[in-house]
């Protein structure tokens, strides 16, 4: 018999519930038991999905009240399950997703795929381009030379994912205060907070080099993890991903 620990994944909204399951189970051998329990209704349809795509067994899940309480064994996915992923290619999928959009709305719906995704193991790749550069601006002023085309540029965009507006009730900035405050309430993550796990996990970040010249950004203002590409980047994600999202 393994060892049992437990995770309070409780007033977490997803894809927090998911993360923390992530993380904690390379802490785990194989037989070992992780025993969550969470509030989040998409949880059990979640964890069930989780378990399947990482090898894992869900040996049960049950609901008392509003607490959902799921028991999953490491590494030991059943026979029948076993067989049929035998029968398939073992490398997992890419998942690109590409970001034109810089309203936060749309933006954190990209950075919640991606964070889902990268804790199911697939390879995740987040190409961002015009708008969507904004994202990967670092929130605070950095000095580099520009024309005066580009310093008007960089006036006028969002410094930073922290600085990004609705895409619809803005309201001159009352919509936004409004939706945040919302989801700190909810206990949901920030644009912020996913953009960091993101970054944790492994999520590959890819500036457009075309539409940082247009646009008068440059590398030293894009948060270290950031890689610069063009085109051709994309599409070679692209090739090897059988999953690709649009942000716009």
């Amino acid at each position: 018999m393994g060892k049992t620990i437990k995770i309070d994944a409780c007033n977490l909204a997803c894809p927090a519930p998911i993360l923390k399951v992530s993380k904690n189970m390379p802490n785990l051998s194989d037989g070992d038991i992780m025993e969550v329990q969470a509030t989040d209704p998409g949880f059990e349809s979640d964890i069930r999905a989780w378990s399947e795509r990482t090898d894992n067994q869900l040996l049960d899940i049950k609901k008392d009240g509003r607490v959902l309480t799921a028991r999953i064994e490491k590494g030991k996915a059943p026979k029948a399950a076993e067989v049929e992923k035998a029968a398939k290619v073992k490398t997992k999928k890419k998942k690109v997703l590409v970001v034109l959009s810089g309203d936060l709305d749309k933006v954190m719906a990209s950075l919640i795929i991606a964070n889902g995704a990268v804790s199911m193991g697939y390879p995740v790749s987040m190409f961002f381009t015009f708008w969507g550069l904004n994202v990967l601006r670092k929130p605070e002023y950095v000095p580099v030379e520009k024309t005066p085309m580009e310093q008007m540029f960089g006036l006028m965009m969002p410094r930073g994912a922290g600085a990004l507006k609705l895409s619809k009730m803005n309201m001159g900035g009352l919509g936004t205060l409004m939706m945040k405050q919302v989801m700190k309430g909810h206990n949901v993550l920030s644009v912020e907070e996913l953009l960091k796990e993101a970054m944790e996990n492994g999520v590959k970040l890819v500036a457009c080099q075309m539409t940082m010249d247009i646009m008068g950004i440059k590398k030293e203002e894009l948060l270290d993890e950031v890689e610069i590409g063009g085109v051709a980047s994309m599409l070679s994600d692209a090739e090897e991903s059988n999953v690709n999202f649009f942000f716009s």
